[in-house]
């Protein structure tokens, strides 16, 4: 199962602010025993989300979406969810009940009388309108809920990919996605089901390397990678190479590679586990 991200938002694109849900995202999936395949970055731009959403509802794979759920007019990732899905809109009943839940406890907080007919409380029931069929997220922040919807039936015997929906916040996106991964997919978390295993070279050049570096991937099930690095503060010009996969392969591969590396009569430095 591959798990792919993508994070909306012309702030994101602009640089007025950065983005934090890539780094968490692997975090998150990495305790786990899961990994982040692939993340897209869009702006604000429906027609350019609309057609990444049709991309991540056709690959089967499990995607989450960050961002642009909201019911301003800067806000298009719902109606995108629509059209990707050819499906309408519609008020989920038990996101309604939700969002009429939290402006009542809005109100009270405020000691205000609650009025469930002003113009901004109505406006803010937009904020449950999802794609037809959609199940929702618990929000344990706001209780505003996000939302997901299936995507393409994969094979028999495999588990089908979906695209889950969760605002830009960071406060209520994190707990969303441990939701997520936890209720939906706590059938795929393993433990120690991956490692990383590399060593730091000096005076070599990647171009020497790539021999020995197809020859233990064709050997050994792991992926083999190579790290440059012209200025590290600590180890200065330096190539870091390691090799990454279940960790028993990896033991296998790197004790290989580490004795063609020893033969090559190369300078080895510190050794790096991950």
């Amino acid at each position: 199962m591959q798990f792919g991200l993508i994070i909306i938002g012309d702030e994101i694109l602009s640089g007025k602010r950065a983005d934090k849900h890539l780094a968490k995202a692997i975090e998150l999936l990495s305790v786990r025993g899961l990994s982040v395949a692939y993340a897209d970055y869009v702006g604000d731009a429906p027609e350019r989300i609309t057609a990444t959403l049709v991309r991540a509802f056709a690959s089967g794979d499990v995607v989450f979406s960050f961002g642009g759920i909201g019911a301003t007019p800067d806000d298009h990732t719902r109606q995108c969810a629509a059209r990707a899905l050819g499906v309408e809109l519609v008020l989920h009943a038990q996101a309604r009940s939700l969002i009429l839940e939290r402006m009542q406890d809005v109100a009270r907080e405020q000691g205000q009388c609650y009025e469930p007919d002003r113009h901004d409380n109505v406006h803010r029931l937009n904020m449950g309108r999802f794609p037809l069929g959609a199940g929702i997220i618990p929000n344990p922040y706001n209780k505003i809920p996000g939302f997901f919807c299936a995507g393409r039936a994969r094979p028999e015997g495999t588990p089908a990919g979906a695209v889950y929906f969760v605002p830009g916040f960071p406060v209520m996106a994190w707990p969303m996605l441990e939701w997520v991964l936890d209720s939906h997919y706590s059938a795929h978390h393993t433990v120690n089901a991956w490692r990383e295993k590399s060593v730091v070279i000096f005076g070599a050049m990647e171009a020497s390397l790539t021999p020995l570096m197809l020859h233990i991937e064709a050997r050994h099930r792991v992926k083999v990678f190579s790290l440059p690095s012209v200025d590290h503060a600590e180890y200065g010009r330096h190539v870091e190479l390691g090799v990454k996969g279940h960790p028993a392969a990896v033991e296998q591969a790197f004790e290989a590679m580490k004795t063609a590396l020893l033969t090559m009569q190369l300078s080895l430095g510190p050794e790096l586990v991950r």
